[in-house]
Formats: C-alpha cells, sequence, structure tokens
C-alpha cells in the first residue's frame, strides 16, 4: 500500500492534457477523450479510472466509450463514480483500484481531477 506516501508534484503534460501527479504510481486531471487515450498509454500508464458520473454535463463521452479506447489500447479500464457526496463503497472501490498492484500506474480523471484528488486524500487517510 502507497497511500502514506502523498506528495503532490507539480501539473505537467500527457499528450495534450495537464496532469497534477499526486504520487508516482497515482495521477489525476480533468475529463478525457477518446483521442487521449494514445497519449496515457504511451506515458506508461496501466489503468484509466473514470470517477465522474455518465451524464453529468452535455458533450460528456460515456465510460463506456471512454472504456472500449482504453482497453482496445491494452489497459485496464474502472468506473468508479462520485456524485456530491462520498459513499463508503465509491471509497472502498477506489482503494482497491488503487491498492492493486496489477493495475500499474493508475490515471485517474472527473470533470476537474477534483474528486479524483479527494478520493486520493480520503483513501489515504
Amino acid at each position: 500500500m502507497f497511500f502514506n506516501l502523498f506528495k503532490p508534484k507539480s501539473s505537467q503534460q500527457v499528450g495534450a492534457l495537464t496532469v497534477t501527479e499526486l504520487h508516482p504510481r497515482y495521477t489525476v486531471t480533468g475529463q478525457i477523450s477518446v483521442a487521449d487515450v494514445a497519449a496515457i498509454k504511451a506515458a506508461g500508464y496501466g489503468a484509466v479510472m473514470c470517477n465522474r458520473p455518465d451524464g453529468e454535463a452535455a458533450g460528456q463521452p460515456s465510460a463506456k466509450q471512454i472504456k472500449r479506447a482504453v482497453e482496445k489500447a491494452g489497459m485496464k479500464f474502472f468506473h468508479v463514480p462520485m456524485s456530491r457526496s462520498l459513499e463508503p463503497n465509491t471509497l472502498r472501490d477506489f482503494k482497491a483500484v488503487v491498492q492493486d498492484d496489477a493495475n500499474g500506474k493508475v490515471f485517474a480523471y472527473c470533470r476537474t481531477g477534483n474528486r479524483s484528488t479527494m478520493l486520493w486524500k480520503a483513501a489515504k487517510s
């Protein structure tokens, strides 16, 4: 388990995305598109996790669309949506993804990256 190693780092680029690495194995960003998946794969990520509920905003790609692209690229995909409040099952599912070494580096996204960051902080406390 690597939660106790929380060391926020500065923003960096993965393709056209500005991302924040919260841990060498956990990075967050805002909404991604299918077109971003190749850059995520090229940056060495083994899994993509969506923390955004489907249908939150018009034009938002569905988790299913992103999942297809992620799996086609040979990575794992996890949909662990968080809405307005943090439910115990959401935190449990989140921990299962980031604690499993078989998932490799996890690239998490939501609308702005805030929920993905909040989940990380809640899981490490």
